[in-house]
Parts: structure tokens; C-alpha cells; sequence
């Protein structure tokens, strides 16, 4: 009796058979690479979005010298000079910039002729102490955005744990060491009360965040006026609004040297990368912030509490914010001014949102706007181009990066392709 004959399996479908075919890390390297490089991913729209910056930016560099303009006049006739007096005005304040940010190649070859070694290190020093507060207030924006809130009370939260943080700092007499961390525990805890508060406020009233934080942000400026009006605050002898000076104690330690400005504040601010990162990732807490801020309803219908989530993770982004205050207070000015928050608090939307939600992302956002920062001192000094052209480097980086569509349209990025289609591609580019 001859056995009944087992059907033929099923042919797969050439697509199917071709996935089957392929091996899978190969696939996805050829994959990656090609949505890199001809559809654009998000990589190469966030690079695409800081040249395209750049060269506008260079071009309003260019137009915007006097020394440019005569030469545009006569244009139709001796072209070569006008375009090359504007490339030698965008290029002179590009490099400028470069040599403010990240290395001088004259400190470096003044080194090896007995110069100063420190000088080398000057530029990223600067760019990592511009970086520093970004990178905090730019974590206080970016962890409730991914519970479903819009913090843009940076400024306030910064301002309230400077204020604790420098008080501690200049009105206490402790040991070293004990000093220094509880200064910056006070940072973080003044920080917190004020993220708090706007988490309580949304929580159990239901106050849109974007109202209040605003709002609290202005009571933080002028409370901070008030305080450097009394006399726990004021210098001795001084009738300027400037507080006592904080103690040697309280003060964070230098990471390369006394001559250069960066301080442990870096290495905080990286480590509270990390652990947003493991907070957002790995955390049960974690879990809630997402799952609150892609549905309330169906965080509430899991057994979340909804409420709870937005005043946790208010504290801990305030918290972050008043850490940045600290680092401030205690690592590079040494004392409360009126102006002392600068722009943090609203720089640190424009890193988050360049940040794209992502810790990583977030630091790098900041050490691209340091450098801007800091290159931009240099800029000005050398070539006397206006420090204000930085601001408008970094808009455009924001506006090009919030209109993908605009930059594939620029740089002729193909749009996302189906699996067929992108298999078929990569045959024809030999992939």
C-alpha cells in the first residue's frame, strides 16, 4: 500500500521568497543605507536640516556685510569678485565660529612651541559649559512631552533652584564636600517645588500647563528681583541687584584645569541623561509617562493613575530644570543676577523638539547650540559679524527640521517606498 503523497508546500510569493532568500543582517544593513542616502531617514533630514541652515545662514552673513554689498552692484561685471567677497565673509565668520567652538589651530601650534596647553582646550570648554544648562532644561522639556504635556516653565523651575542652590551656597557654612552636594540638592529640590506645584495644579484642577508655567515663569523673575533686594540676599556695599558670592565649599569642581570654566556640572547633566533614558526605557514609571501620553483614557481603563503620572513627572522635569540652575549658580557665575536664567528655559524647547523626544537626541541638540553659543563670541570679536546671526542659525535649524517634507523637497529626497518597490531599487543600484 503505497503511502498517500504529501502535497508540494506552498510556493511563497516572489516578494515573500525574496525576504526568505536574503539574508536578514544584510537585508537590513542595504535597507538602512538606502533610506539613508536616497529616501532620507531621520538622520540625514536632521543633517540636511543643519546644512540647509548653515548655508542660509551663510548667505545672510554675506548680504548683510557692507563690505559685500558695493561688490553685488557690479555683479554683471565682474562676477568672480562679488561671489568671492560673499564666500569670504560667510567662510571668515564660519571659521571664527569653528575656532571658538571646538579648537584653534594656532593655540594648538603655539603648544607645541612651548605655548599654553590649556588654550587648546579653551574652545570645547566653553561649548561644554554653554552645553551644560541646555542640556537639563532641555531634559525638563523633553520627559513631559512624553506624557502628554507641554512644559515651557524651564525658566521658572531654573530660577527656583538657582535661588536654593545660591542661597545654600553663599548663607551656610558646611564642610567641602558636604557642601557642594547639598547646595546642589537644593537645586534640586527648588526645582521640584515648582514643577510640582504646576503638576498639581493640571492634576487636580485641570489648569492647562502651558497657562500656568507661563505665568509661573514671570512670578519666578520678579520673586528673584525682590530676594536680590533684601538684605539676605544683597552683596554687602553694592546697590545693584547682585547676591553675596557663593563659598569656595559650595563651588563645583573643574574637570580640566582652574583656567577652564567646565565643571562638574557637565558630568551631572550627562548622568541625568542616562537616567531619563532608563527612566523613559526600562522603569515601570516609565511605562505610565508613555502610555499617559499616547491615551489617557486607556492608561485610566489599565488602572493608571492619570492624575499622579502628570505630578510625578512635573517634579522630576523641575527638578532637572532646578539642577540646571545649580550648575549655573555653583559651577560658572558664583552668584544670582536678574538675569541669570538667560534664555534657558525656552532654548530648551527648541533642543527638545530638536532633540526628537530622545535623551540622546537631547544632548546632542545642546552641544550643536553650545557650540553655536560659544563659537558666536569668537565670531563677533573676529570679524564683527552680530552675535544675533546665531539665533537666527538656530531658527532655521528648528524650521527646517519641523518641515521634512520642505528639506527632501530642497535636497530631492525621494519619499518612502514600499518593500517591493525599495527591493526593485536596490537591484537596479546594484545593492
Amino acid at each position: 500500500m503505497t503511502p498517500p503523497e504529501t502535497p508540494p508546500p506552498e510556493t511563497p510569493p516572489p516578494d515573500v521568497a525574496a525576504d526568505v532568500a536574503a539574508e536578514p543582517g544584510a537585508e537590513r544593513w542595504r535597507s538602512a543605507v538606502f533610506d539613508a542616502v536616497v529616501e532620507g531617514n531621520t538622520v540625514t533630514v536632521t543633517f540636511l536640516a543643519f546644512v540647509a541652515a548653515i548655508v542660509v545662514g551663510g548667505l545672510l552673513i554675506a548680504f548683510t556685510d557692507p563690505n559685500v554689498l558695493p561688490k553685488f552692484g557690479h555683479f554683471f561685471s565682474t562676477p568672480g569678485a562679488a561671489i568671492a567677497a560673499a564666500w569670504s565673509s560667510a567662510s571668515g565668520a564660519y571659521t571664527a565660529m569653528f575656532r571658538g567652538a571646538i579648537i584653534d589651530i594656532h593655540t594648538v601650534s603655539a603648544a607645541f612651541h612651548g605655548g599654553s596647553i590649556t588654550a587648546v582646550f579653551e574652545p570645547i570648554s566653553e561649548t561644554l559649559v554653554n552645553a551644560t544648562p541646555l542640556i537639563l532644561t532641555g531634559l525638563a522639556v523633553m520627559l513631559p512631552f512624553r506624557c502628554g504635556l507641554f512644559n515651557i516653565g524651564g525658566t521658572g523651575q531654573f530660577i527656583g533652584g538657582a535661588v536654593v542652590a545660591g542661597w545654600i551656597g553663599f548663607a551656610l557654612q558646611l564642610p567641602p564636600v558636604v557642601h557642594v552636594i547639598a547646595a546642589i540638592a537644593g537645586g534640586l529640590v527648588g526645582g521640584a517645588v515648582c514643577g510640582w506645584l504646576v503638576g498639581f495644579l493640571r492634576a487636580r484642577t485641570g489648569a492647562n500647563e502651558v497657562i500656568v508655567t507661563i505665568m509661573f515663569n514671570y512670578v519666578a523673575q520678579f520673586l528673584l528681583l525682590y530676594l536680590l533686594g533684601t538684605h539676605a540676599f544683597r552683596r554687602p556695599k553694592r546697590i545693584d541687584p547682585i547676591s553675596r558670592v557663593v563659598h569656595g565649599t559650595a563651588r563645583m569642581p573643574h574637570l580640566l584645569g582652574s583656567t577652564l570654566r567646565v565643571n562638574f556640572g557637565f558630568i551631572l547633566a550627562i548622568g541625568a541623561a542616562f537616567a531619563v533614558s532608563w527612566l523613559i526605557k526600562r522603569s515601570t514609571v516609565g511605562f505610565e509617562f508613555r502610555t499617559i501620553g499616547a491615551n489617557p483614557d486607556a492608561a485610566r481603563a489599565a488602572g493608571m493613575n492619570v492624575e499622579r503620572g502628570y505630578i510625578v513627572v512635573m517634579l522630576v522635569a523641575g527638578a532637572l530644570a532646578g539642577l540646571a540652575g545649580a550648575a549655573v549658580v555653583l559651577g560658572t557665575d558664583y552668584s544670582l543676577t536678574p538675569g541669570i536664567y538667560g534664555s534657558y528655559g525656552f532654548d530648551a524647547i527648541t533642543v527638545a523638539l530638536l532633540g526628537r523626544g530622545t535623551s540622546l537626541g537631547v544632548v546632542l541638540a545642546s552641544l550643536l547650540f553650545g557650540a553655536l553659543h560659544a563659537g558666536g563670541v569668537q565670531m563677533q570679536a573676529a570679524t564683527q559679524t552680530p552675535i544675533d546671526i546665531v539665533i537666527v542659525i538656530q531658527a532655521l535649524i528648528v524650521l527646517f527640521i519641523a518641515a521634512p517634507p520642505l528639506v527632501r523637497t530642497i535636497f530631492r529626497l525621494r519619499g518612502q517606498r514600499s518593500g517591493p518597490e525599495k527591493r526593485a531599487a536596490l537591484k537596479v543600484v546594484g545593492a
